[in-house]
């Protein structure tokens, strides 16, 4: 499981790769604007089951990355 940093980071990697707006991730992720905004800013962090839906974005990215090459 990656740190709590690191997995913000690939988020917010993935959101500009994908030129997603905080809004949209937030839609994607099932939370509030807001709470996207405020990991993003190192205000708060995701709770384990937030965590848990971040990994899952993450990897579906990874798994599909994965078969195009």
């Amino acid at each position: 499981m990656p740190s709590i940093k690191n997995l913000i980071k690939q988020l917010e990697q993935y959101r500009c790769e994908k030129r997603l707006s905080q809004e949209k991730l937030a839609e994607r992720l099932s939370v509030a604007f807001s709470t996207v905004n405020r990991w993003i800013k190192g205000h708060n962090e995701p709770s384990k089951i937030q965590q848990f839906h971040i990994e899952k974005l993450l990897k579906t990215v990874s798994k599909k990355r994965k078969k195009a090459e």
